[in-house]
């Protein structure tokens, strides 16, 4: 993902150089495609790493429930209530 923002970064200063310098209308056509799909990578690296997280979060958290009820069973086969 660094090397994607470095991308966009390189291609913010193309853009201004280009509107400084006015290097021509196929720069400009080349350079807002790259800019767009970079952008859309990084999109969909995000929204992948979110997913990933939440999964991430769900799981430790079934593991910890998981780990309550163990303690709970053994503490019930321990401290029978037969009264």
């Amino acid at each position: 993902m660094f090397v994607w923002c470095g991308m966009l970064f390189l291609l913010g200063i193309a853009a201004f150089l280009d509107t400084i310098f006015n290097y021509g209308n196929i720069f400009r056509q080349i350079n807002s495609a790259m800019f767009m799909l970079i952008s859309l990578g990084l999109l969909v690296r995000t929204t992948v790493k979110m997913k990933a997280r939440k999964l991430e979060m769900s799981e430790q958290k079934v593991a910890n429930l998981e780990m309550k009820l163990q303690n709970m069973e053994t503490l019930e086969e321990v401290n029978p209530s037969d009264y």
